[in-house]
């Protein structure tokens, strides 16, 4: 006779289940998540991401910060990681805590000790831990001169191997402009089209002359210059990159038509250019700093001159880039509100004559980008470490969802700076804009 053995029920003490009631508690709320300890145990829906704390730092660490920079400095290093697709466990999490109006709870002196004694239990109490070394530790008044090269070093200086490998043959590193679906249409097809579109909207024409603030690695500038025979003075704070540019100006025989300078936007000199540009640069500058930026813009053009300004914004209650971004990706990032940037530039004397919303285009961009850091993995890590590469993994991901669900935007503005007679020299209509570049 064989007697029948019944499974053993499994157990309930493991490090998963003491702490799942605890993250609700301080989350404010269920989560559709399954935790995952490093016991190997593991507690909440099984048909849930899941979020693996692959050792016991990952506790200390945010027992230490509990919040967004802490979760983002244990997945920077490894402490914390995510079963499956990031960008889906992101996703759920999101949509979870804004459908149920998720808040964290204000924590009685009870709920602190219940969890240091939890902690305690798993030993996860110890001092705190070091910040990842890919962190930003910038010195000085913010929007100084010195600590605005410094950001900008820390962002666009990781060096130009490393974006080379990421961006596509055009090196754009900002929001594409995409005109198709069409199988063979790329990543780099719909910069091009963003900067013919540009082109068009400057109304560029041989001989005009465009000033390129934050000229990143060139992509305008060298567009300008050798499909629109446009003088270009292309000027940027990242010493990679304007040796970059002065290296493929060389390259394309463009020297008498392009001139890079390495300076300060405030250090700029001189004026009266028919067109300046600023993708994608504006974010770096200073909440109160913008007004003397808007006025610099409007002091470089001659009367009839136009301005475009492609840059990100977010709404009114989260202005800033937010914790993580600012810790690692751009420190000092600052983005207002859209109609924020329209109302400063207009103070500035300027008119504006345009805003397109390119928001949709953003998600599409990114995750371009991303495709790439995951398909040749091993490279960026053996180039930058794995940190890092953790670093823009998650910078990559959480960003595509931001512009994805409206938390971030991103818009072209154009802006003329009107003569004495009020003229603006624009046309009647806007149509000629929006032609493809092979139909020029």
């Amino acid at each position: 006779m064989t007697v029948a053995r019944t499974a053993p029920r499994p157990s309930r003490t493991g490090a998963a289940h003491l702490l799942y009631p605890l993250i609700e508690q301080f989350l404010g709320g269920r989560l559709p998540l399954r935790l995952r300890a490093w016991d190997g145990s593991a507690a909440g829906p099984e048909d849930a991401p899941v979020v693996v704390l692959r050792s016991r730092r990952a506790l200390r660490r945010l027992l230490w910060q509990p919040d967004e920079l802490g979760l983002a400095q244990a997945y920077i290093t490894g402490e914390i990681d995510f079963e499956g697709d990031l960008a889906d466990g992101l996703r759920t999490i999101w949509s979870a805590v804004r459908e149920r109006g998720l808040r964290p709870p204000k924590l009685t002196v009870a709920d602190r000790a219940r969890a240091a004694r939890t902690a305690l239990s798993l030993g996860a109490v110890g001092p705190r831990l070091p910040a990842p070394a890919a962190q930003a530790r910038l010195t000085g008044s913010p929007h100084s001169k010195s600590r605005a090269r410094a950001a900008i070093s820390h962002h666009y200086d990781l060096s130009n191997d490393f974006y080379a490998l990421l961006l596509d043959e055009t090196m754009a590193y900002s929001c594409g402009y995409w005109t198709s679906d069409a199988p063979d249409y790329t990543s780099a097809d719909s910069q091009r089209d963003k900067l013919e579109l540009i082109c068009r909207k400057l109304e560029l024409r041989p001989g005009a002359r465009l000033l390129d603030i934050g000229c990143g690695w060139g992509s305008l500038t060298l567009y300008a210059a050798q499909e629109y025979r446009a003088r270009v003075t292309a000027v940027t704070l990242s010493r990679e990159q304007a040796a970059y540019v002065r290296a493929r100006v060389a390259e394309r025989g463009l020297e008498e038509l392009v001139e890079v300078r390495h300076r300060d936007y405030r250090d700029i000199t001189g004026g009266d250019y028919d067109a300046v540009s600023s993708v994608e640069m504006g974010e770096h500058v200073g909440d109160a700093d913008y007004p003397a930026f808007t006025a610099t813009l409007h002091r470089m053009l001659r009367p009839g001159g136009r301005v475009l300004v492609q840059q990100m914004s977010r709404g009114t209650t989260a202005p800033g880039g937010g914790a993580f971004i600012e810790s690692y990706i751009a420190p000092d990032m600052h983005m207002r509100p859209l109609g924020d940037t329209v109302g400063l530039l207009e103070s500035s004397g300027l008119e504006v004559r345009a805003v397109e919303a390119m928001r949709e285009h953003y998600p599409r961009t990114v995750r371009a980008w991303h495709r790439t850091l995951e398909d040749r993995w091993d490279e960026f890590v053996a180039l930058v470490g794995e940190q890092t590469a953790r670093v823009w993994r998650l910078y990559m991901v959480g960003s595509a969802l931001a512009f994805e669900e409206h938390r971030m935007g991103v818009d072209q503005i154009l802006a003329v700076r009107p003569k004495d007679t009020g003229a603006s020299g624009m046309p009647g209509t806007l149509r000629d804009w929006y032609a493809r570049a092979g139909d020029r």
